[in-house]
């Protein structure tokens, strides 16, 4: 019986020494391949680019963000020595292009030119087909430009300050327009004139050439938009600015200062940036961060952006980050505030 017990012992840890070699044999041949995986990853990151670069963008060409996203796509190309093809996916606020994008592989091959619309959207919405901010690599911004508070030239309202006054004297009688309901133009005016303690009446629009047409008609009292769309009205003298929405002291509009110099919080600038998928390695999207920098230090892409009504902004990955994650954050407390229905 002694000597059977030994026996089936001595066969009892050979099994084990063989499971164990076993074991070990599968988990080297995984480092292996493992290894190999990530020499290729690295590899790819370090030649790239090697192929066309797709730059998505949710809205139609011709529109102000495919202006900039052409300008950058092409400047980019040129610096790195592949073309990068602006692809047009409209539809749903820009989240179409948006949902292309995050599920798209991590390979610096497919980036998106993102709108500050994407902070209104998220703030706007009971849910989306993706995390607004944790599904996205933010790589930099590009441009900012504040928005701007418009009259006709003839109004009667002379400045913010008189027609705050005007709106505290008679409460919604007075109107403001934006591009839609729960869009940046509609949420930062009624962020604006919430801080003030006023009531004007919002007149939404679908776009297009409407709210110029009322404004100077004299069926609407102020236009909210953006100062890449107004820079060229106030050039030619069709409109009078009364506010903008930059940081105190920083007017793009000579004679015109923020609304902030009075209400200090109320701050927000648009803003275009470019976008990666979440799962763009931390070293490409400095590499990427690092050669957009180089082409908005370029004085003819500058220019151009000047000339558009905005300013060339590079940012870190991080600052870019923390403004999306600021805006949505402000812009939600408005529509909490104001209780407006989410989409």
């Amino acid at each position: 019986m002694k000597i059977i017990s030994i026996s089936i012992s001595k066969l009892s840890w050979q099994a084990q020494f063989h499971k164990a070699n076993l074991i070990m044999s599968v988990l080297l041949g995984l480092c292996l391949l493992m290894g190999i995986g990530l020499s290729r990853e690295v590899h790819a990151q370090e030649n790239w680019p090697q192929k066309p670069i797709r730059l998505l963008l949710g809205f139609p060409a011709g529109g102000g963000s495919d202006i900039v996203a052409r300008l950058i796509a092409k400047s980019l190309g040129d610096r790195i020595g592949q073309n990068v093809m602006v692809d047009n996916k409209p539809g749903a606020g820009g989240n179409i292009a948006t949902e292309i994008l995050v599920r798209a592989p991590g390979d610096g091959y497919t980036l998106l030119l993102v709108p500050s619309g994407h902070a209104s959207g998220a703030a706007m919405k009971k849910s989306l087909p993706f995390d607004p901010v944790k599904d996205l690599a933010w790589i930099s911004t590009i441009t900012t430009y504040p928005l701007a508070l418009t009259v006709a030239p003839n109004s009667s309202i002379k400045s913010y300050a008189d027609l705050i006054q005007k709106a505290k004297a008679e409460p919604n009688k007075y109107t403001y327009s934006s591009v839609g309901i729960g869009t940046a133009m509609h949420l930062v005016a009624e962020w604006a004139f919430g801080d003030a303690n006023v009531q004007v009446t919002h007149i939404p629009f679908k776009g297009g050439t409407g709210p110029l047409t009322e404004l100077l008609a004299g069926r609407l009292d102020v236009m909210v938009d953006t100062m890449t769309l107004t820079a060229s009205l106030l050039k030619d003298q069709r409109v009078r600015a009364i506010a903008v929405t930059s940081p105190p002291g920083a007017s793009p509009v000579p004679g015109v200062p923020p609304i902030a110099d009075q209400y200090p919080s109320m701050v927000f600038e648009s803003w275009l940036g470019i976008a990666a998928p979440a799962s763009t390695s931390p070293e490409l999207v400095e590499r990427l961060n690092k050669e957009l920098r180089l082409v908005l230090s370029q004085d003819d892409v500058k220019q151009k952006l000047i000339a558009f009504g905005g300013s060339p902004s590079a940012s870190s990955p991080q600052e870019f980050k923390s403004r999306v994650e600021r805006d949505i954050r402000n812009l939600k407390k408005v529509v909490l505030d104001k209780k407006i229905d989410l989409e």
